[in-house]
């Protein structure tokens, strides 16, 4: 066969769902029984490190939720989704919209024109221009507004189906604005409870960085007990190993890989699926253009695709980091634990050995949180940070190296 009609199956990318998803069915019966509930109690969060899959796993929860009798809403939150209320509320009657235009109808009474006239009854589909306009038309706070077409669209749609699945990605992009008066993440959580407790079947699926629960905490504290999270990790080895050799195992394919090959593979991705899918499509091009159609793929560039993935993957968040920050990372990670969790005072004692210039406590935690609103570290509940994106360690070892 010929090498160009056997296309690379591998596919890095944001969202892009890969050949064969790995490791993932345990996530996926998590979610479907959050699919089971008759009385929404509980809604859902898919949280990880950025490469981790939580895009992918949602595009496969959403096939199972409309077998399962769910409508299905939702896209990616932008930070401009949230700037105001009114602009969360717009995002949400814009994305419900086709969902409803397609099953309900909308009878409105009319007389037209003339003394002998008789009244019409007009059938309107639940489209955009009729959601808003009832939106518009709402007195009250955009909460109350809101709530109050949320309300009419299930009125309409009751008995048809088992509820609707609004599904945001990035939701870590939501946030309050206490100084403008706008509080689009409070209005997301105060609305969605309060439908839920009235028994309208609405169930919210968020998807972001870990960032997005202490947010959601801090916004409203009820909404560690509104949500279940669910915490996606690297794969393990067997499943990295199922990631790496399902998409070639096509007897068609024009490569195939050692096992010193996949063990590799394995370490220098930690586990991630973005970095497996980057790592296996850069050998499996460099080998075919090598015309080793049916050879086994024996070594691996490593040095050049290391390169590759340092320029495509962390050469554009480093370059926004200033000098000072860049000494702080590098205290990091000298930490043992800087793929871990580490504190604000390992912080300040790994600084004291490496750097001339020391950190004081208050200028780590000044520091942190800048390093967290641009998405390189967060906090979680018990107060420890972490790394926010995959193998960032390995990265900033190897731009000191490369110095030194």
């Amino acid at each position: 066969m010929e090498q160009e009609s056997f296309k690379n199956p591998f596919r890095p990318g944001a969202g892009h769902r890969p050949p064969y998803l790995a490791g993932r069915t345990a996530e996926q019966d998590e979610m479907k029984q959050y699919l089971d509930q008759r009385l929404v109690t509980q809604n859902v969060i898919l949280t990880g490190l950025r490469g981790v899959g939580k895009t992918v796993l949602l595009e496969t929860v959403k096939p199972i939720a409309m077998e399962a009798g769910w409508l299905w809403a939702g896209a990616d939150m932008s930070e401009s989704a949230s700037v105001t209320e009114d602009n969360l509320a717009l995002r949400i009657l814009t994305d419900i919209a086709p969902v409803t235009a397609a099953l309900a109808i909308a009878e409105k009474k009319h007389l037209p024109p003339g003394f002998l006239s008789v009244e019409e009854t007009m059938r309107q589909p639940l489209d955009f221009g009729l959601l808003n306009a009832i939106y518009r038309q709402e007195p009250g706070l955009v909460s109350d507004k809101l709530k109050s077409v949320l309300t009419f669209v299930w009125t309409m749609l009751s008995g048809t189906t088992k509820g609707i699945v609004f599904a945001y990605d990035e939701a870590q992009n939501l946030a309050d604005h206490a100084a403008k008066s706008q509080y689009p993440l409070a209005l997301l959580l105060e609305v969605f409870q309060s439908l839920q407790r009235k028994g309208i079947p609405f169930l919210l699926v968020l998807t972001g960085l870990p960032t997005l629960l202490p947010k959601l905490i801090e916004s409203r504290t009820y909404s560690e007990r509104m949500f279940h999270v669910i915490s996606l990790k690297q794969l393990d080895e067997q499943a990295s190993r199922e990631a790496i050799m399902k998409p070639i195992e096509d007897a068609q394919c024009p490569v195939r890989f050692t096992e010193e090959v996949v063990e590799t593979i394995c370490r220098l991705s930690g586990g991630y699926p973005y970095f497996i899918q980057f790592i296996c499509k850069e050998i499996y091009d460099i080998w075919v253009a090598k015309a080793v159609s049916g050879r086994e793929v024996s070594d691996v560039p490593i040095t050049d695709i290391v390169m590759k993935l340092d320029n495509d993957f962390f050469q554009g968040r480093w370059a926004r980091v200033t000098d000072r920050q860049k000494e702080l990372l590098k205290a990091i990670v000298a930490l043992p634990t800087c793929d871990d969790e580490f504190t604000v005072q390992e912080i300040v004692g790994a600084s004291r050995m490496l750097l001339e210039k020391a950190f004081s406590g208050s200028h780590v935690t000044q520091m942190m949180s800048s390093l967290s609103n641009q998405g390189l570290v967060f906090k979680n509940r018990h107060g420890k940070y972490s790394l926010a994106v995959p193998l960032l360690a390995a990265f900033i070892r190897r731009q000191y190296d490369s110095i030194g």
